[in-house]
């Protein structure tokens, strides 16, 4: 009986050690997958080598240290070399470091090389780092975009104000995109084109006649220079007819005319007016000076009979005058009548 309970033991303990193993076993096993899974991505690597994209093990460890997604560097080492673009790692990993964005450079790169146009990974990089779309640049040099002006206002030189509408064709200048102002530039010179072209017209007229006039105008002004477009054309869209600016402005003009003659006219009437009053103070004035100077006379005359200086024959005859005076009137139907 000893024996059966040694060997019950001994194959438990076995069995023990047994599990215990293979528990050791399979924690090596998830601890090797994840080095070479997560790590060391193998997938990628092996997929990296059957495209024919050169890089070491060693590589994309390296990339994981530096914080570098390996799937993004080597996904874009992938495009470009069935693109037939050669773009090594090292580069790929500086612009995804610098903020840029690695896959739009790459499809910018295979875009440009089967549109024919020349395109580095150097200026890409560039381009890209400054804010703007590569991509869509080297889209737009293969395709121009149509860009529409807001709607210009201005007036030819016989007052009538127009409204024009204009299309501009651009195409990107990908040597200009460093640097070079953007649309809301070019839509800016358009607009001052537009209207330096209306305001230089003799006639209104002459632009509905001829809406090409603009467009030849703006194009040989040479608008699309210093900016990070190649402006095509310019063509017009639609021109309205505003209002008679020129009349509204003459009417204006005499309404102010018409106020300032009669604010004139009022103030010559009240200088008038006032004129008028000073010289009815001065008559009255001056009445109250006869007035006061005739109830002096008969003083004077006393003092004069008194002095020697009038005879009394003398009076009399005044005497007689003034009433001769008085009766000519009263026959001349004379209003006042002396006393």
């Amino acid at each position: 009986m000893n024996c059966s309970v040694n060997n019950f033991l001994l194959a438990t303990a076995i069995n023990n050690v047994t599990v215990a193993a293979l528990v050791a076993a399979l924690i090596i096993l998830i601890a090797v997958l994840v080095l070479f899974v997560v790590v060391i991505p193998i997938p990628l690597w092996i997929a990296a080598v059957f495209s024919g994209v050169r890089i070491s093990i060693f590589s994309l460890v390296g990339m994981r240290l530096r914080r570098v997604p390996p799937a993004i560097i080597l996904n874009a080492m992938i495009q470009s070399k069935k693109a037939g673009i050669e773009v090594d790692s090292q580069s790929l990993e500086a612009h995804y470091l610098a903020g840029g964005n690695v896959f739009r450079v790459v499809h910018a790169l295979v875009a440009a090389d089967k549109a024919a146009i020349s395109l580095s990974f150097q200026r890409a990089t560039a381009i890209d780092l400054a804010g703007r779309n590569v991509l869509e640049a080297v889209k737009m040099s293969v395709n121009p975009k149509v860009i529409e002006t807001p709607c210009v206002t201005a007036m030819a030189k016989n007052g009538i104000q127009l409204q024009a509408i204009a299309r501009v064709t651009l195409r990107a200048n990908i040597d200009r995109l460093v640097g070079g102002a953007g649309e809301e530039t070019v839509l800016a010179r358009v607009g001052e084109g537009i209207v330096t072209t209306i305001g230089s017209a003799e006639s209104h007229t002459d632009i509905l006649e001829n809406p090409d006039r603009i467009s030849k105008t703006v194009l040989a002004k040479g608008l699309d220079s210093g900016t990070a477009f190649e402006i095509l054309s310019i063509d017009i869209a639609d021109v309205d007819v505003g209002k008679n600016i020129g009349a509204e402005l003459q009417m204006a003009q005499a309404n102010a005319d018409k106020d300032i003659a009669q604010a004139k006219a009022e103030e010559r009437r009240a200088m008038a007016i006032a004129a008028e009053q000073e010289m009815k103070a001065k008559i009255r004035e001056m009445e109250a000076n006869l007035v006061q100077a005739e109830s002096e006379v008969p003083m004077a005359i006393s003092e004069a009979l008194a002095g020697g200086k009038l005879s009394i024959l003398d009076y009399y005859k005044m005497k007689n005058v003034i009433a001769d005076t008085d009766m000519r009137q009263a026959i001349a139907g004379g209003d006042k009548q002396r006393k």
